[in-house]
């Protein structure tokens, strides 16, 4: 127990108390230890500024901008300033852009594809119907490193995913999709950039031939949309691109707004309205919705509104080059550490280190290790697992850097605990599976066959992948502290066990 214990009908002082007590054990979200989930400008006046705008929006309830004016107001204004730095304020480039204000990245894709999907059964009913007498259906074609939202998506609105294999540097050649593209295409995604490698997938090449094929193409810029804007020496990823239908950016990572706010643009108004969901068919209010949710929360919409005014795009533009000038400065430095590899050719502020399978084996830098070792010297850097493509080609496991404004300051002590942290653990294979892999044929499950949660959690006691749980109610529980033997589970059991021992961890974190 932490030394504040709470009941329900607690005093206010004593709640407060105790959600500090629980805030003690959480990473830092602020100062640039943490490479991954947050995206702190450094500037501590937007903190200030988010929480006051986020307090005075706290009452609104986003269902209805026209009760509440200004969530209209403040929207309108996230909208035009996304388009503006996407490209999308040139109408003679396919017509007018406009969009949408999601609660975050997820949402935006989800939404893209909804949209994308009932477009294509609008222009292929005969399609639609011959599809499904041979039990299929309209393709949603994306590659390996195109982010996991987009498989979510196929799941719940009833697409074939269709991955694309990645060459083995991470990035993946135009005519690799193009050649994937057919008249059961509902939409084909590419990234700028991809989360996983950091390198922008070709979107002039493949948005100008689904142009040419009437297929939808949406750019997720989700992660790098507000930066590569102002990134130097980059490709034409965005709305220039006449072939690009739909795009989106996130305000909450490289924005500097809290969670959760995103931007999703469409091309041209009717492809954003089949965005929504309307009906007056119920006994109640009519409902419109241009997001997947009703009520919801303003807050994250009016911080995001308050931060992109005080910056501006001249702001944006000097966050960034503090962000380009340290990705720089990071790649200069893993070229001079032995073993030790950037994955492929990122763009941008995120970048994946890979061991250099060039040296000998005793000479090579495990990843999974690496991002271990360096926990110990006070940063946080993700773990990527490998992954085996459908034609056979490995894509290494890797550490994944997201590099913030904040870097910056803390580049000379980065760069000495990621040297330090090679040497440790130089030479040490990755993390092995075997345990598992025994416990689970053991067990009697295959790779078709995923395992019950009771089986899920022996095996990951088997395995000591299990998470210290709560010993008391309310208190929370860990994962482990040492997290490669975990994405070895994660990248070498049949992904049916995998993705159940994963879900199972998970959720025996917070059950109660």
């Amino acid at each position: 127990m932490t030394e504040h214990s709470l009941t329900y009908g607690s005093e206010p002082g004593e709640v407060l108390a105790r959600l500090r007590d629980l805030r003690e054990f959480d990473a830092p979200t602020h100062g640039g230890r943490v490479l991954a989930y947050v995206y702190d400008s450094g500037m501590g006046e937007l903190d200030h500024l988010a929480s006051e705008a986020a307090e005075a929006a706290r009452s609104l309830n986003g269902l209805d901008p026209t009760t509440f004016p200004s969530i209209a107001a403040m929207e309108q204004d996230l909208v035009s300033f996304v388009r503006r730095a996407l490209g999308g304020d040139d109408r003679r480039v396919g017509g007018r852009v406009v969009g949408s204000v999601t609660s975050g990245g997820t949402e935006s894709c989800l939404l893209a594809v909804k949209t994308a999907r009932d477009l294509w059964r609008d222009a292929n009913p005969e399609l639609r119907v011959a599809l499904a007498r041979e039990s299929r259906m309209p393709r949603l074609v994306v590659t390996s490193t195109t982010h996991a939202a987009f498989h979510k998506a196929a799941q719940l609105f009833d697409l074939e995913i269709d991955v694309v294999p990645c060459e083995l540097d991470g990035s993946v050649r135009a005519s690799s999709i193009v050649g994937r593209l057919g008249d059961d295409v509902a939409l084909v995604v590419v990234s700028a950039p991809a989360y996983p490698s950091g390198a922008i997938d070709p979107v002039s090449e493949v948005s100008k031939a689904a142009l040419a094929l009437g297929i939808s193409c949406h750019v997720d810029a989700c992660f790098g949309g507000l930066a590569l804007p102002w990134w130097p020496d980059t490709q034409t990823w965005d709305l220039r691109n006449p072939g690009v239908t739909s795009i989106s950016a996130d305000l909450h990572k490289f924005g500097y707004a809290p969670k959760g706010t995103s931007v999703l643009l469409h091309r041209g108004r009717t492809r954003h309205r089949k965005q929504f969901f309307a009906t007056t068919e119920w006994a109640g209010y009519p409902v419109v919705n241009p997001t997947l949710l009703g009520s919801r929360s303003v807050s994250p919409t009016a911080a995001a509104w308050a931060i992109v005014h005080r910056l501006g795009a001249a702001g944006y533009r000097r966050l960034t080059a503090s962000c380009a000038r340290s990705a720089h400065a990071i790649e200069q430095a893993v070229r001079e550490i032995p073993g030790l590899a950037v994955w492929g050719s990122p763009t941008g502020p995120a970048m994946a280190l890979i061991a250099d399978e060039s040296v000998p084996e005793s000479e090579r830098v495990d990843p999974h290790h690496l991002a271990d070792e360096i926990a110990q010297h006070g940063f946080q850097i993700q773990h990527q697992p490998g992954l085996t493509q459908s034609n056979g080609v490995r894509l290494p496991h890797s550490a994944h850097l997201t590099i913030t404004p904040v870097t910056e300051r803390l580049l000379p002590e980065f760069i000495a605990a990621l040297r330090d942290s090679a040497t440790v653990v130089r030479g040490t294979p990755q993390a092995s599976a075997s345990i598992a892999l025994a416990a689970m044929r053991a067990l009697g499950y295959s790779e078709e066959r995923a395992p019950s949660p009771a089986a899920a959690w022996r095996i990951l006691r088997l395995v000591g992948a299990a998470p210290k749980l709560p010993q008391h109610p309310g208190e929370g529980g860990a994962l482990p502290q040492k997290m490669a033997p975990l994405m070895a589970l994660a990248e070498q059991l049949p992904a049916p066990v995998a993705q159940a021992l994963l879900t199972e961890l998970l959720a025996r974190v917070s059950e109660p």
